[in-house]
């Protein structure tokens, strides 16, 4: 008698918005190659980003400025190919999108075509506007991305908590209606006050994801490395680490170079 295999039911955003409507909160992780891609889809996370932070976590840059669209879309294949369940959203990285929505739409198309990507995600409020709506007239999911945002790092001059005063807070939750009224299927709130995150997630009927936004947002989302514990360098409040693979694997790497000098590896069981 055989078994029918059970169906993989895949996150859409669809699924999200639903998400969001019952108060069922969203996980969202950064990946960006096959392996860790399939730990994580495997674990059951809701979203996967293919975030323009590879830019800092694989290539060793100091902002996520000078990683390229080619870049990112080989980025993006990688994720794609070990998925089953996850809704992947790729960035739009800088220099795609900004001049014009013409460019934006090209960009947002090769990721699309090019990577198996599901959406893509752009950073900005009303100035991208027109480049949100005509991805959106192309069939394009499109998350949002206000607060900090890494791409315009060099116009703050700093990593800060953004939106603290009035002023940048109202034109924050004026961008995040734009965004809205668009037709983003969401927006993450990157580092902002918290009573401002529970303020713009009461007024959007889409989901909002946090990284340091605070708790009153529908989902949350971490860079994956930083959550392992793979960068002990990086301690910001809004991060928690689970694990310290930093040490676990610079342990192992220690006993098998010694294993190797000691001639302990490989070992007669170990050999054809």
């Amino acid at each position: 008698m055989s078994t029918a295999k059970s169906e993989i039911k895949k996150v859409t955003t669809h699924q999200l918005q639903e998400m969001k409507n019952r108060g069922e909160k969203i996980s969202m992780l950064t990946a960006y190659d096959y392996s860790m891609a399939r730990i994580l889809d495997a674990a059951g996370i809701d979203v996967i980003l293919v975030g323009d932070s590879a830019s800092n976590v694989m290539a060793g840059h100091e902002t996520t400025l000078p990683i390229t669209l080619d870049q990112m879309i080989y980025h993006a294949s990688s994720v794609i190919r070990a998925i089953n369940r996850a809704l992947v959203v790729v960035d739009l990285p800088f220099g795609s999108y900004q001049g014009n929505s013409s460019e934006a739409l090209r960009s947002a198309i090769r990721i699309m075509k090019e990577s198996g990507a599901h959406a893509v995600k752009m950073e900005g409020g009303v100035e991208i506007k027109e480049s949100v709506l005509r991805i959106i007239s192309a069939g394009i999911p499109v998350m949002g991305h206000l607060g900090l945002m890494p791409q315009s790092i060099y116009k703050f001059g700093t990593y800060v908590v953004r939106a603290k005063e009035e002023e940048e807070a109202n034109k924050l939750l004026s961008d995040a209606i734009v965004l809205e009224q668009s037709g983003c299927f969401g927006v993450v709130l990157e580092k902002i006050p918290a009573a401002l995150s529970k303020k713009v997630t009461a007024s959007l009927q889409i989901p909002t994801i946090g990284i340091g936004a605070g708790a009153d947002v529908d989902g949350q989302v971490l860079v994956t490395h930083d959550l392992l514990g793979i960068n002990n360098e990086f301690h910001p409040r809004f991060l928690r680490t689970y694990a310290n693979l930093q040490k676990t694997i610079s342990t192992a790497v220690t006993s098998y170079i010694e294993d190797v000098k000691s001639k302990n590896f490989p070992n007669e069981n170990e050999c054809y």
